[in-house]
């Protein structure tokens, strides 16, 4: 019998293009652990994330960055992620023991894709194919919100004031990364 060794990989590893000043990459290494709050010690759960990430857990709809460059993004009343940089396959392990078992953990990091998209042109290139108001009136920095772009769901997040992290199904992960560039070649 063959003696090998399957190794998962992020379906866009690699990609990174610049449009003028505008660049579009597939962040390395980046973690997703997602955080459930248990029913009736919602508060204890609270009180670990704190204590872990040095980072209150933020209203739905809005992300924080914690110690370590975690970003903590709250999806809904007891559902978060926890996204940050990790290049070995244990970040469940790892949130689950920061935790101290006082939440539910799962690892998110092969279900999903991401890319950032940063620079002049990003909000631009964002309004073409994202049906939410992204104005920093509206959308600030620190904002997550679940939507659609072209026929994919994707979770966007504003990151800094021209820069935004994406994140789409890794299944489909070729169409999301055409749908964006596709996006930012036609306003560049």
């Amino acid at each position: 019998m063959a003696d090998f060794t399957l190794t998962s990989e992020p379906p866009l590893k690699g990609f990174d293009h610049s449009f003028g000043d505008t660049r579009l990459h597939a962040p390395a290494d980046l973690a997703i652990v997602s955080i459930a709050l248990p029913l009736g010690a919602e508060d204890a759960a609270l009180k670990a994330i704190k204590s872990a990430f040095d980072a209150d857990l933020p209203a739905p709809g809005h992300s924080v960055m914690g110690k370590d460059d975690t970003r903590l993004v709250r999806l809904g009343p007891d559902q978060a992620f926890a996204i940050f940089t990790r290049a070995t396959p244990d970040a469940e392990p790892h949130v689950q023991s920061l935790l101290k078992g006082a939440a539910y953990t799962t690892d998110q990091t092969d279900v999903w894709s991401g890319l950032v998209l940063e620079g002049p042109l990003a909000r631009t290139a964002l309004e073409r194919i994202c049906p939410i108001d992204l104005h920093p009136d509206a959308f600030a920095e620190g904002a997550a919100a679940r939507t659609v772009m072209e026929h994919l769901g994707v979770l966007i997040l504003r990151t800094g004031p021209t820069a935004y992290l994406l994140l789409s199904a890794s299944s489909s992960a070729g169409s999301f990364l055409h749908a964006v560039e596709t996006s930012l070649l036609n306003v560049t």
